[in-house]
């Protein structure tokens, strides 16, 4: 009858919706007293049933929620109560034991249904080790981890370390699988590790350059029939076989490893084919490559095939396919987004913060060096062919500059045009370069600061100094943070000896580039020139810091320690320089010269002794040498280094008077008195040979005695009478300034105010007098007259010639280049430092 529902005056036609069995009304569950005296209660136990009807502790009355009128929970209605206490014994639990309730609690026992008043758990058993199956795991790790550490080390540079893992490896694997073998699992071996294995072997046998083995590797691998793809390791193979040089190999692993892979990997394919064009480069077989590079451009054109293309139409000489090739070249897509994304726009402040953080990363700095790949590319064609698609090479240039100019790079038509120039320079066409270069005085400031640093330099090496200072300035005002600019300017105002200022060019040129070696290089000789000795050491320290094979670096490090009078330093730093250039006369007859002085004659006869033998005409080598083996009376060893001298100065008597004296001395007079004679003979009027003959003759009993002393008297009556002559002279002439002393003090003052005659003074400080007072007198008072020390035209770094200033120019492809010492070889033939020519000191590297 509870669910009989009288019908009202108005049906309600969605009444008993909300309607449902108390029994899931989990809400009201604090109000059920029933309910909470069962939870407080051990095991749900509750008080005995006292209402007659069943219901509720607290009557028969139905819960009343919002809702209306609810059935009665199934918890209140009469159930066998299965948990209450019989008999003082507690009724087995049966449905319950799986929610951790037992039988033989009794009564006050604690609610425990996770067991955790039982303690913690036991340990799980550890799995034994000596099972076939993880005795095969364990080594497997083991040979996996030896492979990483393998690759690990050959990241880090440690070749050896790689290769000794590697072979580990290889080892621990063999061990797997005789282990797999004995426990009967053989069919079931790892492949791919073991693929690994000999992969990684073969890779770091190639790495340490054994070849042999690499090559024995790579073959257990592809005669190894399990191994899938194990065909492309040929191109491996193909590439150990062109290091060694052995090509016609080298063209069969390829072409096998291309017959292995399927037309879907295109780019493999045309990488393979690419690596075969290069091989028939180097055997000669351009037609054949050419084959090989017109298929990748008309399949996958790129920068390289296309350079490696233009180079093999130019090695058979074809014009017309040589253009074609230079067209193809300069419409291959670099697969770069415009410079315009990396522009930031003023109003959007998220977009600014972005192109901030995407400016110089990864992906943009690929892009610029694919950029400078393709441009350097381009250049390089263009100064080849230039001169050989056309009759002229201007005509050549022109034809690439109007290619070009037509195509997606355009700004480089500007630096063809700069090469343009060089060219001429090569040819020592000076006049059509500066033409070609003051065309660009009117373009934009990069290309007008490049050409103006070149004119520059040009004039520079002309020693027209004005001109040179003129095109500084102009190359200044254009790009003021030209560092070749500035350098060329510091040397314009060094020429004019206004060291200081020069001093400043120069230290600007280096707080704009940091790394501008012939900056640094010019400022410490031009402290060296002041007389900042200290300074222009840290200068030349620095240099050396940068540029550890320098010899000059070096040179100017062993004269400043020499000019501070640190001897030992000196010959340190010269010990060094022999073991750049081991052959340079001049630094070995520096060694010698600097052991002299110290006291060591063995030494200073050896370094003397080689200097000789690299360059046998230096004449204070000859001299040393000789008067050292007249010191130590092998007087027979001198005359050959006099003989020497005598035919690379014959019009100097003195000589031939050693030559003679040295037979005399070693008692062999009638050669000596042969020599005599000959000697008269060409110079009849001196005195000293006649007194020899005149002793020789008198010794000797020959009736030639009275002749030579007749000639002898002659000759001192004459030299006597030439004598009083020129002191009646001298005598007249002081008369005379006194008489005119006014008219000849103006002589005199215009005589030393004239300028000296215009030469390129070095940036270093001589050993000259006059221009050192560090030493040189010093050392020329510790040094015999018998073995002065070499003169300063003869060194190799510091001579009467320009080579020590840096002239600069711009190099059309990136940032200014600057060469060291360029006008060296034009002046001092005998420079070993100074041994380019001066059209390859112009071109860029």
């Amino acid at each position: 009858m509870e669910h009989v529902h009288l019908a009202a005056e108005e049906d309600d036609l969605y009444s008993g919706y909300n309607d449902y069995n108390p029994t899931f009304d989990s809400e009201e569950l604090d109000n059920d007293a029933g309910f909470q005296q069962a939870v407080r209660t051990s095991h749900g136990r509750r008080p005995p049933m006292t209402a007659k009807f069943p219901g509720t502790a607290i009557g028969g009355r139905a819960l009343g929620t919002s809702f209306g009128s609810r059935m009665p929970m199934a918890s209140s209605m009469g159930r066998p109560m299965t948990g209450a206490v019989q008999d003082g014994a507690a009724r087995p639990m049966t449905a319950v034991r799986a929610a951790g309730y037992s039988s033989a609690m009794t009564r006050g026992s604690t609610f425990d249904p996770l067991g955790q008043s039982k303690g913690p758990a036991p340990p799980l058993e550890g799995k034994s080790e000596d099972t076939p199956d993880e005795k095969v795991k364990i080594l497997e790790k083991k040979v996996n981890d030896l492979i990483e550490e393998s690759c690990l080390a050959h990241g880090h540079g440690d070749l050896q370390l790689s290769l000794d893992r590697a072979k580990e490896a290889g080892r621990k694997e063999r061990a797997l699988v005789r282990q797999r073998e004995q426990s009967g699992n053989a069919d079931h071996i790892n492949l791919d590790l073991t693929y690994s294995v000999l992969f990684n072997l073969a890779t770091q046998y190639a790495n340490n350059d054994m070849y042999a083995e690499a090559l024995n590797t790579y073959q257990v691998i592809v005669k190894n029939k399990m191994f899938s793809n194990a065909g492309r390791l040929k191109v491996n193979m193909a590439n150990i076989h062109f290091k060694q040089k052995n090509y016609p190999k080298a063209i069969k692993l390829y072409r096998m490893a291309l017959d292995q892979i399927s037309n879907s990997h295109k780019e493999m394919r045309i990488k393979i084919m690419q690596n075969i064009g290069v091989v028939f480069i180097r055997m000669g077989q351009y037609s054949d490559a050419i084959t090989s590079f017109e298929h990748i451009m008309s399949e996958c054109p790129n920068i390289k095939t296309g350079f490696n293309l233009i180079l093999c139409y130019y090695a058979i000489g074809d014009r017309e396919r040589m253009k074609k090739a230079f067209q193809k070249l300069i419409c291959v897509p670099l697969g770069i987004d415009e410079e315009d994304k990396y522009i930031p726009p003023n109003d959007d402040t998220h977009a600014n913060l972005v192109i901030e953080a995407i400016k110089n990363d990864k992906l943009h700095q690929m892009e610029r060096e694919r950029k400078a790949l393709a441009e350097k590319f381009i250049m390089t064609s263009a100064k080849l062919i230039a001169p050989a698609i056309e009759a002229t090479f201007a005509a050549g240039f022109d034809w690439c500059v109007d290619m070009v100019k037509s195509s997606q790079y355009v700004e480089l038509a500007n630096d063809l045009e700069i090469n343009k120039a060089i060219t001429y320079l090569r040819q020592r066409d000076f006049n059509q370069a500066v033409e070609t270069l003051k065309t660009f005085e009117k373009k934009d400031s990069r290309v007008k600061s490049a050409a103006a640093t070149n004119l520059s330099f040009l004039y520079f090496l002309e020693k027209d100094y004005d001109q040179a200072d003129r095109y500084a300035d102009l190359a200044m005002t254009a790009d003021r943070y030209n560092p070749a600019a500035l350098i060329n300017k510091g040397n314009t105002v060094f020429v004019k000896k206004d060291y200081e200022k020069a001093a400043e060019f120069y230290k600007e040129a280096l707080r704009n580039d940091s790394s501008c070696t012939e900056a640094l290089y010019n400022l410490g000789l031009t402290y060296k020139r002041l007389g900042r000795l200290e300074e222009s050491l840290d200068c030349f320290l620095k240099l050396h810091a940068i540029l550890r094979n320098s010899a000059q670096v070096m040179w100017q490090l062993a004269s400043l320690f020499e000019m501070l009078e640190d001897p030992h330093q000196a010959i340190e730093w010269l010990m060094q320089l022999i073991t750049v250039t081991p052959t340079d006369p001049q630094v070995l007859a520096k060694l010698g010269e600097l052991y002299d002085s110290e006291g060591d004659k063995s030494q200073a006869f050896q370094y003397y002794q080689e200097s000789f033998r690299y360059f046998p005409s230096n004449i204070d080598v000859i001299e040393w040498l000789g008067a050292y083996y007249i010191d130590t009376q092998f007087c027979e060893k001198a005359i050959q280094y006099f003989e020497r001298a005598t035919l690379i100065q014959p019009t100097q008597v003195k000589w031939q008077l050693m030559v003679a004296s040295c037979y005399r001395r070693s008692g062999n007079y009638q050669k000596a008195l042969e020599t005599y004679k000959d000697i008269h003979r060409k110079f009849p009027e001196n005195v000293e040979c006649l007194r020899f003959l005149v002793r020789l003759c008198t010794d000797m009993g020959m009736k030639e005695v009275q002749d030579y002393a007749t000639k002898l008297k002659k000759v001192e009556k004459m030299k006597e009478i030439r004598e009083q002559r020129v002191k009646s002279a001298r005598e007249g002439s002081a008369r005379g300034t006194r008489r005119e002393g006014s008219a000849s003090s103006e002589v005199v003052i215009k005589a030393v105010s004239q300028p000296e005659p215009k030469h390129s003074p070095l940036l270093a400080q001589g050993r000259d007098s006059g221009h050192s007072s560090h030493g040189t007198s010093a050392k020329g008072e510790r040094l015999s007259a018998k073995m002065r020390a070499l003169p300063g035209s003869n060194e190799p770094y510091e001579a009467s010639s320009q080579r020590d200033i840096d002239a600069s120019y711009v190099d059309p492809l990136g940032a200014p280049m600057e060469r060291p010492k360029t006008a060296a070889k034009k002046r001092n033939e005998e420079d070993e430092f100074a041994d380019e020519e001066l059209g390859d000191d112009l071109l860029p590297e």
